[in-house]
């Protein structure tokens, strides 16, 4: 009877064992859900940001005015007949 007692706690350690620490426990689970957890956020951002560039794709393939716009805020372009103004503020008075 000593034995059989002795054989079934045994049995239930290394079964408590895999349970809690071994592969596959449940602490290896928790650790699981939080990584697919910060791994969605981090799809969607992308996601949020794969859209953003696909409009803007879109509207660079079917309309000239983005085209125009980016070639005036990145290239400094001007249309025929139109003046360029640049302000430069003084870096001396401004506050700090």
């Amino acid at each position: 009877m000593k034995i059989l007692t002795i054989a079934l706690v045994a049995l239930l350690a290394v079964l408590q064992y895999d349970l809690w620490i071994g592969e596959g426990s449940m602490t290896a689970a928790w650790r699981l859900d939080n990584t697919i957890s910060e791994q969605k956020q981090q799809n969607a951002h992308l996601q949020i940001r794969n859209e953003t560039l696909a409009a803007e794709v879109n509207d660079l393939k079917s309309g000239s005015a983005a085209i125009e716009e980016r070639a005036r805020s990145e290239l400094g372009m001007i249309k025929k007949d139109e003046t360029f103004v640049q302000i430069i503020e003084d870096s001396s008075n401004t506050q700090k």
